[in-house]
């Protein structure tokens, strides 16, 4: 379990917070940081809340001050735990936008890219397995963006404001290895870089959508996260899950009606509870083996009445007394939030994190029914 404990003031003087999971504002606990612990996990620390603006990944350790996490001012105002990964590491780049244009593929560090791929600018990139991290200048060095497994059409879609310049502001790429070997942690000045240690083996997932029923028609082979299907198919009537736990939706970016897919075949939309044949976008469920905690509560900001759960509730009605549930902090594990009793009706997923308010996990509606753990044997 990941802990990281933020201080108002330089060597971990001042008010503190500690937190174990994600969190889109953390205005509410501190107003400034100088200085943090990592006692466990790694994280990405971003200046801005919902996880915007300037990013730091931080693995264990202590940092007196911002400058060793090489911080650009002591503004941290949301942050978030990356899952645990022993995998292989692989990723393409474009030098246009929509994966287009002249592509390289990596397996390994980068430390000047100039000299490798030797165009100007990087407009997108596929994140085909593992995490990585784009640094803005060569040897790791400036700002930092940090990557998951999936597609990034533009530069936007990972936090840059401009592609990146070869001759002027060359982008450099490190991946995230367990465990680095002595030689292959590089450091600047007292700014560390990211070693896994502990970690559980991660096995690629791999999902098949096909336009028609029974397994028929166009089809798309997808083994990571993919934020815009449109250009793969048409419609999706028929879908195989060969490995790993995942989440379709109905809209492009993660939008709409969300279905959770377990290994197995579905060969039509209603054996995935589906509402229509559209999906636009998908995710991968990180593997995870420990345990699940989540505190719901009847009111937005964490208001009002509240119960922890750490089992399956077939009927929320039944243990909480009421249907509404307005904000939710999953603290450990991902859950599954149903519309209606018996898991049915719509479904949201939640990844560990602070929800505030019900839109943040897609619904327009506080009515819940009944909840679950996301385990294999779902």
């Amino acid at each position: 379990m990941g802990k990281i404990i933020f201080y108002e003031g330089r060597n971990f003087q001042g008010r503190h917070w500690e937190c174990s999971s994600d969190c889109m504002d953390t205005f509410r606990h501190f107003n400034c940081c100088n200085s943090i612990r990592v006692s466990g996990g790694h994280w990405v620390a971003y200046e801005k809340s919902n996880y915007n603006g300037y990013q730091y990944i931080l693995g264990p350790g202590e940092y007196p001050d911002y400058h060793c996490w090489m911080g650009f001012n002591n503004c941290v105002r949301s942050c978030q735990m990356f899952p645990p990964y022993r995998g292989s590491y692989r990723m393409r780049i474009y030098n246009r936008p929509d994966l287009m244009g002249h592509t390289m593929e990596f397996m390994d560090d980068c430390p000047n890219l100039s000299e490798r791929f030797r165009f100007r600018d990087i407009y997108s990139c596929n994140i085909l397995e593992g995490y990585w991290i784009f640094y803005e200048h060569p040897n790791y060095r400036g700002r930092q963006y940090f990557l998951r497994p999936g597609e990034y059409r533009a530069c936007g879609d990972w936090g840059c404001h401009n592609p990146m310049c070869a001759d002027t502001t060359e982008l450099c790429l490190v991946f995230c290895k367990a465990p680095i070997q002595a030689g292959s942690i590089k450091r600047t000045g007292t700014a560390r870089y990211l070693a896994w240690s502990e970690l559980n083996t991660v096995t690629m997932g791999k999902v098949i959508f096909y336009e028609d029923r029974n397994f028929q028609g166009r089809h798309h082979e997808c083994s990571s996260d993919c934020p815009e299907m449109q250009n793969y198919f048409s419609r999706c009537n028929s879908i195989k899950v060969e490995s790993g736990c995942w989440v379709a939706y109905e809209k492009p970016n993660y939008g709409g009606y969300q279905y959770m897919l377990h290994k197995g075949e579905y060969p039509d939309y209603q054996r995935w509870a589906g509402f229509n044949d559209c999906i636009r976008s998908c995710r991968m469920v990180p593997p995870y083996n420990g345990n699940y905690r989540m505190k719901i509560f009847e009111r937005s900001d964490f208001g009002g009445q509240n119960m922890e759960l750490m089992d399956d509730c077939p009927d929320l009605h039944e243990r909480f007394h009421t249907r509404d549930i307005s904000s939710v902090n999953v603290m450990e594990g991902y859950w599954m939030l149903h519309e209606h009793s018996n898991y049915r009706g719509r479904q949201y997923f939640l990844r560990p994190g602070e929800y505030r308010r019900h839109s943040e996990w897609g619904s327009n509606s506080p009515t819940i029914g009944s909840m679950r753990r996301v385990t294999e044997i779902n």
